[in-house]
């Protein structure tokens, strides 16, 4: 059953008081996020070097690029049950302490062989599990008026990715390979202690006493995560999705520089990491179901126009840019949806399950374009089959997800309808 929220405040979110620490607790989750997000991506912006250097196939350079993504993603289910048990302040540090390990393995060792970056972005997957930690723990320390932006500013971590894009490349060429993954893991080091230092869990939070596999048999029975679990999986994971695998297309369909091509990559993903938090804001005030429709539109618009491989200068570019706002603002918007709809006490679980949703929705699109473009030679056919699928959520969206809303949605798009009627 969702918890019940409070009336008074309902109305007007931005007049809820929030404390200074749990600011702080926002900022610190968000840097922890963006920090285990950089090495959790490594690999992608080296993907076209490893695919020379060890002659790789269109297919082994994808499942190269999404080894990590799929065990993050399937790590958030035990990581975020383990949350909702132990606390962020305890399952942060330890995280990002083991996130270390994979780092330094593929940055001195692991990179001599398909075999070894296999072995090494298996264990860089525990990154990819920070996300399911940060969400219970910024959530307990807001109101639900407020959760919304909360989330949605921490979400904005995954911008870690673009720091990855920006400079994996740049060190490797000046430093060497090892180079990159030395600094991240010590930067993963001083979070680490950081976080065990300063991380605190909300003052009041409920702890779960069940047992693990019963609270997640609870967490299969409520609605809501199925529900989210569909939506993220085509938001985030379209953009998981681009961000491990854009590089590869714009090189090989557009012949860009391997440099350029990840410059173009963290343009994208700046822009999804931006308008995360703004999602997030809108769905505050005007109901989280309205911003995925208009998100996933969008994301079915510019689908179908890239499908034509239309010249970057001006067309794929603003086709690649408005569905990297559009996959942002969805991904922000679908946690908001989260807060509002689960019971304080089974957030960590659900996070699990939507975030691993959301990264096997990145997972499989590589692995597509990649097979598909060894067939026929063509993007074309991956990019409309993500038009059908955006289609197709959008329509739940519309029938189902709507159906289902909670009455502070419906209260929030009441206030939207009769600011549009007044206007």
């Amino acid at each position: 059953m969702v918890q019940p929220l409070r009336s008074k405040s309902a109305g007007a979110p931005s007049g809820v008081r929030v404390s200074g620490r749990a600011w702080l607790m926002l900022a610190l989750a968000t840097m922890g996020f963006a920090v285990n997000f950089w090495a959790w991506a490594l690999l992608s912006p080296l993907g076209p070097r490893f695919k020379d250097g060890l002659d790789l196939s269109s297919f082994e350079q994808s499942l190269l690029v999404a080894v990590p993504v799929v065990v993050g993603s399937l790590g958030r289910i035990p990581v975020g049950a383990l949350t909702d048990r132990f606390g962020g302040r305890v399952v942060f540090p330890i995280v990002s302490a083991a996130t270390i390990v994979p780092v330094l393995y593929l940055g001195l060792a692991g990179h001599s062989s398909l075999a070894a970056l296999l072995v090494g972005g298996f264990f860089l997957g525990v990154g990819g599990t920070a996300f399911a930690v940060g969400v219970p723990l910024v959530n307990a320390w807001f109101p639900p008026e407020r959760r919304g932006l909360a989330i949605g500013v921490f979400g904005a971590g995954m911008g870690g990715t673009a720091v990855s894009a920006l400079t994996t490349v740049r060190l490797v060429d000046a430093r060497g390979t090892a180079a990159p993954f030395l600094i991240t893991a010590a930067v993963l080091a001083v979070y680490a202690v950081v976080a065990a230092l300063l991380l605190r869990d909300a003052p009041g939070r409920t702890v779960p006493t069940e047992p693990l596999a019963r609270r997640l048999a609870a967490t299969a029975r409520l609605g809501i995560t199925w529900q989210a679990s569909a939506l993220y999986a085509v938001a985030f994971g379209g953009y998981v999705a681009f961000s491990v695998y854009l590089p590869t297309y714009l090189k090989t369909g557009y012949g860009l520089s391997q440099a350029d091509a990840a410059n173009r990559m963290a343009g994208f993903v700046l822009l999804a990491v931006a308008m995360r938090p703004i999602g997030g804001w809108l769905s505050d005030r005007m109901g989280p179901t309205r911003v995925l429709a208009g998100s996933l539109e969008v994301v079915v618009a510019g689908a179908v126009v890239q499908s034509f491989t239309p010249a970057l200068a001006p067309v794929g570019t603003l086709a690649f840019l408005a569905m990297a706002a559009a996959l942002g603002a969805g991904s922000g918007a679908t946690f908001a949806l989260v807060a509002l709809r689960t019971p304080a006490n089974q957030v960590g679980s659900v996070t699990g399950v939507v975030g691993a949703a959301g990264g096997l929705g990145g997972f499989l699109p590589p692995l597509v374009m990649g097979s598909l473009y060894g067939k026929f030679g063509s993007y074309a056919i991956g990019l409309v089959l993500l038009a059908v699928v955006a289609a197709a959520a959008l329509a739940y969206i519309l029938t189902g997800v709507r159906a289902a809303a909670t009455d502070r949605e419906r209260e929030l798009g009441g206030r939207r309808e009769h600011r549009t009627t007044a206007a």
